[in-house]
């Protein structure tokens, strides 16, 4: 929509409220609502003021105020709220010099945008995300100096099949969830609710499915689109799918790792450069891959220890990323493995269908961020030539210890992945589209925040193993 198409859209619908969304730097969607009256066509141009100061990872208080100007494209009406609502993602503008504010975490995808187009290599980047999740009945959890503690239940969880009261049985099996016809299965409702929802505010859903986990582990797979609106896409998911799952009595996370013994939740993500309306990723090579993407690929293996600290950013991501296990932290590329953290999917011959899909990012991430710093690696790797080596189609765990030190892996804590991205962030500087301070300020808040912040308190499991010691 125009600005105009958007005032008739709400004047259509009689809404009544207007309800402007942004995202922070860790991830997490706010919002600020108004009467409708209160937007007008120059509101597209001005803005509305609001205090940047109490948003993480954001302004200090002395450069606190900022505007908020709403992108009309992105105009939907609220599916949940009982006040007909306009919502609309925004930019955010510093007011003094009317410029894009630099810690706003979908200006950097919108430069990503700008610097693929400006590169001359290609000038449109396409992403598509899997961001699997669990499907709970409750959760309670708590931290203070004399206890910590969580405790997550599901109907469908493999534990209450002893259960003496109500039990009705049909539980997943520990990493058999993949994927049983109800009643097994118990969400199928839920999750084409979830879906119908998302086809009414306008995503584009290819597939919905029972996952790996028992306790409810799902996925709803979005069709690709370019780089910003998949970002987009990304957190009008997450809403939807939380919101659905609310009003049913249910609660979603998109953690990395909720449950201990079970598969985490990933987000891999398919990825390719076009120029022309013409795929650039299609070719005569390895797997049907063009050497741009073979390039491509050799920039993201490069790059994946300091991407670590942006595509897999919380400390419960490395619970996931442990070798071994289900997770793919083996730097290496592959047509068919999917321990490898990039695979090339094999189910079209088609050149449009040619891919690459990274596989270590999980939900947690910034999805602006994420996409953003992958497509800059990408891009390094073509710029510079990068050789991705030798496909890696064995079995990766088969390997012996010594051919396995030949394959890098994945940082295995959040402190390895922010001292990574220390090492290793001149790619994401290029074009400006990220800058020292934001990624200074990036790494600092994670340090203080969430890796100092876990590894100064005790873990439960630490009283099992050393009460007595």
């Amino acid at each position: 929509m125009t600005s105009k198409e958007a005032l008739e859209f709400a004047k259509k619908n009689d809404v009544k409220q207007l309800d402007l969304r942004f995202t922070d730097l860790p991830g997490v969607q706010q919002h600020v609502s108004y009467p409708i009256g209160e937007l007008s066509e120059s509101s597209f141009e001005e803005g509305f003021g609001f205090d940047g100061s109490s948003i993480r990872g954001w302004a200090a208080i002395n450069e606190s105020d900022m505007l908020l100007v709403p992108d009309p494209a992105t105009a939907i009406l609220d599916p949940f709220f009982e006040v007909k609502t306009l919502v609309m993602i925004c930019n955010v503008i510093d007011p003094i010099t009317r410029q894009s504010y630099d810690r706003d975490p979908r200006w950097i995808a919108r430069k990503a945008e700008l610097y693929v187009k400006n590169s001359g290599l290609a000038d449109t980047a396409f992403f598509g995300a899997e961001a699997e999740f669990f499907i709970f009945d409750s959760v309670s959890f708590d931290q203070n100096a004399h206890e910590g503690f969580y405790f997550i239940d599901a109907e469908e969880g493999r534990w209450n099949s002893s259960r003496k009261e109500n039990n009705l049985g049909y539980r997943p099996r520990y990493k058999e969830g993949y994927f049983p016809v109800p009643p097994t299965d118990h969400h199928q409702d839920l999750r084409a609710e979830m879906v119908e929802t998302m086809g009414k505010v306008g995503l584009d859903i290819e597939c919905h499915h029972h996952e790996v986990a028992t306790a409810g582990q799902c996925e709803i797979d979005q069709r690709f689109n370019t780089l910003t609106k998949s970002a987009d896409n990304m957190m009008l998911y997450k809403y939807v799918i939380r919101n659905t799952a609310y009003q049913y009595g249910k609660t979603v996370t998109f953690m990395p790792k909720p449950l201990f013994g079970d598969n985490g939740s990933g987000m891999h993500t398919h990825q390719s450069l076009w120029k022309g309306g013409k795929p650039l990723f299609a070719g005569d090579l390895y797997a049907g891959l063009s050497q741009m993407a073979l390039w491509y690929i050799g920039g993201l293996l490069k790059h994946a220890r300091a991407l670590a600290a942006i595509i897999a950013p919380t400390t419960n991501s490395y619970k996931r990323l442990v070798p071994g296990y289900e997770a793919p932290v083996n730097l290496a590329y592959s047509r068919r493995n999917r321990s490898a953290a990039c695979r090339i999917p094999m189910y079209s011959a088609s050149p449009k269908a040619k891919r690459v899909e990274f596989r270590p990012p999980d939900p947690s991430s910034n999805p602006y961020l994420a996409f953003a710093a992958m497509v800059m690696a990408g891009l390094d790797g073509v710029l510079n030539k990068i050789d991705p080596g030798e496909p890696l189609d064995k079995d990766i765990y088969d390997l012996s210890p010594e051919e396995m030190k030949a394959v890098p892996s994945m940082p295995s804590s959040l402190e390895e992945a922010l001292s990574a991205i220390e090492d290793d962030h001149a790619f994401l500087l290029k074009g400006d589209v990220f800058t020292e301070e934001l990624l200074e300020n990036y790494i600092a808040y994670k340090r203080k925040n969430e890796a100092d912040a876990v590894r100064l308190r005790p873990h439960p499991y630490e009283f099992a193993l050393y009460y007595d010691i």
